[in-house]
């Protein structure tokens, strides 16, 4: 009898996150962040400004652990809250040029280890799990309420 984990989906996902970013995080400390400023700056990096609900959502934290990391990244400059257009009541997040500046090696050096973890497989396989992965977040992603 195989053992239950070996075939647990929601573990080898979970594993296989893990031994890769366990490849990286070392840079990530390196540059003076934490894995949730990375996450955060590497989602803002390419989008408009985001409400800070969706941004949780995005960086894999509950929202009052994102408003307090948050708060210690504009305070280093790395980051804005602007207010939402469409509601007064909310705020959006957006990076600053300073954050961008700090990130940006950083995007470059996760894109090279990426490469090099995934040298091996052929790119329409690489391709392939892409979609894959993103159909899985779609699915639970739209079962979820927003926040």
């Amino acid at each position: 009898m195989r053992p239950f984990l070996d075939d647990h989906l929601v573990y080898l996902l979970a594993r296989a996150s893990h031994a890769l970013w366990r490849g990286f995080e070392p840079r990530v400390r390196d540059a003076g962040l934490s894995s949730l400023e990375w996450r955060v700056m590497a989602v803002l990096a390419d989008r408009e400004p985001l409400p800070v609900g969706t941004l949780a959502r995005e960086v894999l934290a509950k929202q009052p652990t994102l408003t307090k990391a948050l708060d210690r990244m504009a305070q280093q400059g790395w980051i804005e809250r602007r207010a939402d257009p469409d509601d007064a009541r909310r705020a959006r997040v957006a990076l600053t040029r300073a954050g961008r500046e700090r990130v940006a090696p950083l995007l470059a050096a996760a894109a090279a280890h990426e490469a090099r973890q995934f040298a091996g497989v052929p790119a329409a396989e690489r391709k392939r799990l892409q979609r894959q992965l993103r159909a899985i977040i779609d699915r639970f992603d739209a079962d979820e309420p927003p926040s």
